[in-house]
């Protein structure tokens, strides 16, 4: 997707807060104690979708949105990449679906979601829309920081295409 400027900020600050605390001497407490915790410092931010079909979520994400496939074991599981995001797409067999001991098991869909930052958001929504891709409300939503257009996956789980206000 050509109009994709970068994945969601808040992602981002966060994987530089990570990377930060261990280096950093005048971290925060909070930064100290997740350290402290044996939090490993990355700029690689997971996100775990749950995903009815592997397959389908791969050509998805790799086709619509520019993520390259970082690791295959469909039908079972997939990873797959864009800058410093990494979505981790789990199959009904992924260790990441197993059942809760009160047997309530992991489903795809709800309301969480990354957001992609756009350019043009009306222009991309009419070029996914133009390739068949299903949205889960059918207007752009304005307000005071910018627009928003919510896309779903093949399993349903949402990607929110933003475009700031200028």
């Amino acid at each position: 997707m050509k109009h994709i400027l970068t994945v969601l900020a808040s992602t981002l600050i966060a994987a530089a807060i990570m990377t930060r605390g261990a280096d950093d001497s005048t971290a925060t407490a909070k930064t100290k104690q997740q350290t402290s915790m044996n939090i490993k410092p990355t700029t690689i931010v997971s996100v775990r979708y749950m995903i009815d079909d592997v397959d389908a979520a791969v050509k998805f994400y790799t086709r619509h949105f520019d993520f390259t496939l970082e690791q295959d074991a469909a039908p079972v599981f997939a990873s797959v990449t864009r800058g410093n995001l990494r979505l981790l797409l789990s199959g009904e067999k992924s260790s990441g679906r197993r059942a809760l001991p009160d047997g309530t098991r992991p489903m795809p869909g709800g309301w969480n979601r990354i957001e992609l930052a756009v350019i043009d958001l009306t222009a991309e929504v009419a070029h996914l829309r133009s390739e068949g891709v299903k949205f889960r409300r059918d207007d752009i939503v304005s307000g005071p920081g910018g627009s928003q257009a919510w896309v779903e996956d093949p399993s349903g789980n949402l990607i929110e295409l933003f475009q700031a206000k200028e």
